[in-house]
């Protein structure tokens, strides 16, 4: 039988958006100015303002956010982070382009964020900052992370890029530590394609930040071929700024859509035997990124790629996030780290599946994803 593929993600972008962006891009065509605009100017206004900042840094992607906030903070050779090694591989690699040492915690399993103990266990002297990630949008533990910062007189980088619009305790996803960093790729909340955000309150971040991501150049004066500074390409096209500013303007309504959507799943999967529900501080008010499942312990990582086989044979888009970072290749070599050394990461990553999730998600479609789910489960118990 064939089946109508449902897609692992897709952005929220309605028929007022596109008319928006479109407009936006069109006067934009007229105009000529393509880079460092109004629209530019209109989506960092917007998101630091989503996160109680004063100021947004608009980027070439989040990657590339994170690698500033490291350098502004003057991280490099000789400094430690203690960071999650259940992440995207950004967050090691921004640490490792300034030849700083990524210092891995535990993970807490009831949240799949860094466990808190274990972040304050692995803070020495040669500590200098805190890279935590809101995983899959949960924003569990930052509290606590911002008061070991304190504690120790380190500096907090906020992972966000899951988690805008989020709040916990009343505080906005990226309002934590020093800085913060969005990313917009296709899959996230909102896009611009390739994108993302740097906020911060730091009048002396936000500077280092527009100079670095622009060659090295200075707002100050110069001219275009003066550069002070070591500096990248990092800056956002104007006509992705047009997009994701299009989309800030309903922000609410898309998290709304996305919480609807978690909560079709958390009710169509609650039945379901052998699988654990995304763990999720203050349900509510979470800004959710993806929908991940966590099969029970009995199910071997060779179980997980039969039941991931099953549901793409079904249509249903599927994924295994995240692979373990300190069992990656690379990381494995420049680290030397090995296999046991973060059993809880080791145990959740050989067992989670992100399943097809967007806003607008029917019943109907939810209900398909959790047939073929169950079907694949018993497929992978050997009962089918």
């Amino acid at each position: 039988m064939t089946y109508q593929p449902i897609p692992l993600a897709r952005p929220d972008l309605d028929d007022d958006t596109v008319a928006d962006a479109l407009a936006a891009l069109e006067l934009m065509l007229r105009d000529g100015r393509l880079s460092i605009g109004p629209h530019l100017e209109q989506l960092e206004r917007a998101v630091a303002d989503a996160a109680g900042r004063r100021h947004g840094v608009g980027v070439s992607s989040g990657t590339a956010g994170l690698h500033l906030c490291v350098r502004a903070l003057g991280i490099g050779a000789g400094d430690e982070v203690v960071t999650t090694p259940f992440s995207f591989i950004a967050t090691t690699n921004c640490l490792l382009f300034e030849g700083a040492k990524p210092v891995f915690a535990d993970i807490d399993p009831e949240s799949y964020n860094l466990d808190p103990a274990a972040v304050e266990a692995a803070v020495t002297p040669r500590t200098k900052a805190i890279l935590p990630v809101e995983v899959f949008g949960n924003m569990a533990h930052f509290d606590s992370y911002e008061t070991i910062a304190r504690k120790h007189g380190l500096a907090l980088i906020e992972d966000c890029c899951e988690a805008l619009g989020g709040k916990l305790g009343g505080r906005a996803a990226g309002s934590f530590g020093e800085c913060g960093v969005f990313a917009f790729y296709p899959n996230k909340q909102i896009t611009t394609g390739e994108g993302g955000m740097i906020i911060t309150d730091r009048d002396d971040m936000r500077d280092l930040c527009v100079s670095m991501r622009n060659q090295g150049r200075d707002a100050g004066g110069g001219g275009w071929l003066a550069h002070p500074r070591l500096g990248y390409n990092y800056r956002m096209a104007e006509p992705c700024a047009a997009i994701g500013a299009a989309q800030m303007r309903r922000l609410e309504a898309i998290l709304s859509r996305r919480r609807e959507a978690a909560k079709l799943y958390d009710s169509v999967l609650a039945e379901v035997p052998g699988i654990h529900l995304p763990p999720m501080a203050e349900r509510e008010n979470a800004s959710w990124f993806v929908y991940v499942i966590r099969l029970a312990d009995e199910f071997t990582r060779r179980d997980r790629q039969v039941i991931m086989e099953h549901l793409r044979a079904r249509g249903v888009s599927c994924s295994d996030y995240f692979a373990p970072i300190h069992l990656q290749t690379f990381v494995r070599s420049e680290l030397g780290t090995r296999e046991g050394d973060f059993p809880q990461t080791e145990r959740i990553g050989a067992r989670t599946i992100a399943l097809p999730f967007f806003g607008g998600l029917t019943e109907q479609c939810a209900e398909l994803v959790r047939d073929a789910l169950v079907e694949s489960l018993s497929a992978a118990a050997g009962k089918a």
